[in-house]
């Protein structure tokens, strides 16, 4: 699916784009709304109406699957909405998309605003309802479950809630409330929910945003039962304060918690239980690292070894990896880093001052491999727990035009920030080897 505004030029594009696809879709919009209307569109009702209708019968033209959204649905006029959806399933929309564009809308209001359409446009059923609600008052998920019980069929949302400003509706939210309240709502999404907290923390590993503790359904604390009358109820019965279980969404039982003792076969049968498969030379790597690892901390928790795992892994697809790390700093010193990387079979060694050691390490890779960033953000967080615990890094650097994000996870911070680092910098460098893609539309 391809987002496209009313214009010729977008239209045309995004149809060039998904031609490619199984199952194309251009996604067209306009804005509708009144503010909208008079200070960015500068129209009339009627100009806007035309408009939607004549791209929509151009995206028809490139795509049999064409979806209509009037931008700033939830403060448009009504009767002048009705016509606009009615129009643009006319012009061969089959699916019209409601946003809140701006997360304004309360959901006893979204609510009536779906029935509403559904009581007003005469050929609705000739298309599915869908809606896009964004999260800036926090009611993206309960504007969409208002939705769905006034007859929309379609909710646009995101993994843990990705999007622009506050975000957009979370995926697994919206799911899993689907799933739990499927007596009520009458309605199932054949989504496997099992694999929800695994996607979570590989979409919040690829973009670099950490999924806060008390995040719903995904987050550390989702299942946890701290007050010790809820430990009793859990005890005797689970259900009485959990009204899903954590395997639903993927989240595994009792952690095995392994120490510099655990032999290879208990790292591995946990790793399977982990859903990760190594073949036997990735294996042997990731115990070399399993143990260095134990060796620094008494106990090795599932959040370790998934880290551990995939900076092994992402170690073996870099161009340079790190081999040696030093630093020295203190009160009153001027901080002072030396690094060791392998590119290949070469080994490289570089030392550099900086504003801190974090800063010096950074330096000293800038200049071993060539290429220079700008640190944008930086983040650190504890994983695991206990003073011994794992921390994760998340960057952010731009190389000139190229932003990219990066974590990595150590007991040393410092070692983390390097890593993270480190990552950008062979990304960036490959993606600067790769010639340019484009897609050729099919004939």
């Amino acid at each position: 699916c391809g987002l496209a505004r009313c214009v010729e030029k977008d239209i045309k594009v995004c149809a060039e784009a998904v031609s490619v696809a199984t199952k194309p879709r251009i996604h067209a919009f306009l804005a509708t709304s009144k503010i909208h209307r008079q200070y960015k569109l500068k129209k009339a009702r009627n100009e806007i109406l035309r408009q939607a209708v004549k791209y929509i019968k151009l995206a028809r033209r490139f795509c049999a699957d064409v979806e209509f959204s009037p931008e700033d649905a939830s403060r448009t006029e009504r009767e002048f909405l009705a016509q606009m959806v009615e129009a643009a399933i006319d012009a061969g929309a089959g699916t019209v998309n409601i946003p809140d564009t701006v997360g304004y809308a309360v959901p006893s209001e979204f609510g009536d605003l779906i029935a509403y359409l559904f009581d007003t446009v005469p050929n609705i059923n000739d298309a599915v309802i869908s809606v896009h609600c964004h999260d800036d008052l926090g009611m993206a998920v309960a504007n969409s479950v208002a939705a769905l019980e006034r007859g929309a069929r379609c909710v646009e949302c995101t993994i843990n809630g990705l999007g622009e400003r506050a975000g957009n509706c979370a995926l697994e939210e919206i799911v899993m409330t689907i799933a739990t309240r499927r007596e009520r709502l009458g309605l199932s999404t054949g989504i496997k929910t099992r694999y929800l907290q695994k996607t979570s923390r590989m979409v919040s590993r690829l973009t670099g945003l950490a999924v806060q503790r008390n995040k719903a359904i995904v987050g550390a604390n989702a299942f946890a039962h701290e007050a010790g009358v809820h430990q009793d109820g859990m005890l005797k019965d689970r259900s009485t304060y959990e009204i899903m279980r954590p395997s639903d969404v993927g989240i595994q039982g009792a952690e095995l918690v392994l120490g510099k003792h655990s032999g290879r076969h208990a790292f591995r049968h946990r790793l399977a239980e982990l859903g990760i498969q190594l073949t036997p030379p990735e294996l042997e790597r990731a115990y070399a690292s399993f143990l260095e690892l134990a060796d620094k901390k008494k106990a090795v928790y599932d959040d370790d070894l998934l880290m551990l795992v995939r900076d092994d892994m992402d170690d073996q697809r870099q161009s340079f990896v790190l081999d040696y790390l030093h630093v020295s700093t203190g009160t009153g010193t001027v901080p002072t880093a030396t690094v060791r990387l392998l590119k290949g079979k070469d080994l490289l060694r570089e030392a550099a001052c900086g504003d801190g050691p974090v800063d010096a390490a950074l330096k000293t890779i800038d200049r071993m491999t060539g290429i220079q960033g700008r640190l944008l953000d930086f983040s650190l967080q504890a994983i695991t727990i206990g003073k011994d615990a794992m921390g994760e890094v998340s960057v952010r650097v731009a190389f000139g035009s190229d932003t990219l994000s990066g974590k990595a996870a150590s007991t040393d911070i410092v070692e983390a920030s390097v890593r993270a680092y480190l990552s950008c910098v062979n990304r960036v460098l490959y993606l600067r080897s790769q010639p340019r893609v484009t897609g050729k539309r099919k004939k």
